[in-house]
């Protein structure tokens, strides 16, 4: 007889209180690289065990918990092999998700335990837990802000293929990226639109590894990297202007000043592009609504509705000129100047 899920408000809580389990467990996979391990097929834990220098026993375990889960499934003589799931945790797999494992797991998680701290101050639980801000902290820890940049590289190759679907390029000469990162979307729209020249503006020690992306992707000849703070000059000047899960990270206060400091950017007839999740009603809220949290314990940011989009763009001086929902769980809020 087959068991059948206990649906019961008690399990349903339980399962719901378990999630941190699986969050560490996934993250112990993530970084022994099992995925990769089970690459040519399937092993027993005890080999997985040698590969890895970690205790038969204590593995077997550790993935046969895995596997209750659906990712790894457990075969005859304590073999794992990939599943579905399993084999996002591959490196090379087009649709990885092993750094956003790895940096979701590691400082992210500890400031998320200090959430009362957020809470009741209004505050950032990682400025409290670690003793900097989050940016000023990825500065001073290179191996931290290596994994902070490869997690942005996924949700950038996400949303990229989905913004060079969604809008029209063709009316712009040159695209200005503000805070792009090492230039993964940048990248996207170049190589979409062999027209269109670029230049991407991000902090000094972020763009230092933007040349190989844009060399890959064959678009560096028409790229300008720039290094610079958005907070004390204002970004290359452009006929179009991109800001990829940027205002997010900031206070209304804060991110009106990024707006208006790429208002000074933007020429006549210019557009500006804020690619960012839009809080709508609804169940389907949900990822959002998490991230929300995620910006109040992290930097003090929030997620937005468009009615608080509007009203950004209004103090900075711009018109909210429309909204483009993705398929990626973003919208592009296209703003211009007044007048």
């Amino acid at each position: 007889m087959m068991d059948t899920p206990d649906n019961s408000l008690t399990a349903v809580m339980m399962r719901l209180l378990s999630g941190f389990r699986v969050t560490q467990l996934l993250a112990l996979a993530a970084n022994l690289g099992i995925a990769d391990l089970l690459a040519d097929g399937p092993q027993t834990a005890e080999e997985l065990a040698r590969a890895t220098a970690t205790q038969p026993d204590a593995l077997y375990r550790a993935l046969r918990a895995l596997a209750g889960v659906g990712v790894f499934a457990e075969l005859d003589g304590r073999r794992f092999t990939l599943t579905p799931l399993a084999e996002l945790l591959q490196t090379t797999h087009s649709d990885s998700l092993r750094a956003q494992v790895l940096f979701q797991s590691a400082e992210q998680y500890r400031a998320w335990a200090d959430l009362r701290h957020s809470v009741t101050t209004g505050a950032p639980a990682f400025d409290h837990v670690y003793g900097a801000p989050h940016f000023d902290y990825l500065t001073m820890h290179p191996a931290s802000s290596e994994a902070f940049n490869q997690a942005m590289r996924v949700v950038s190759r996400q949303v990229a293929a989905a913004v060079v679907e969604a809008y029209d390029f063709t009316q712009a000469d040159r695209v200005v990226d503000v805070g792009g990162g090492q230039g993964t979307l940048l990248a996207a729209m170049l190589r979409a639109n062999p027209a269109l020249h670029g230049a991407l503006f991000d902090l000094p020690h972020v763009v230092a590894g933007a040349e190989p992306v844009l060399r890959a992707a064959g678009v560096a000849d028409r790229c300008e990297i720039v290094g610079g703070d958005f907070f004390t000059m204002a970004p290359p000047e452009g006929d179009l202007i991109t800001l990829h899960h940027i205002l997010h990270d900031w206070d209304d206060e804060r991110s009106v000043m990024i707006l208006r400091a790429c208002a000074q950017a933007l020429r006549p007839q210019a557009k500006i592009l804020v690619i960012e999740a839009v809080i709508t009603p609804g169940a389907n809220a949900m990822p959002t609504l998490f991230l929300d949290i995620n910006m109040m314990v992290m930097n003090g940011g929030r997620e937005r509705t468009a009615a608080e989009f509007e009203r950004l763009f209004t103090a900075a001086g711009l018109r909210l000129t429309r909204i483009i929902p993705l398929r990626a769980e973003a919208s592009i809020i296209e703003g211009a100047l007044n007048g």
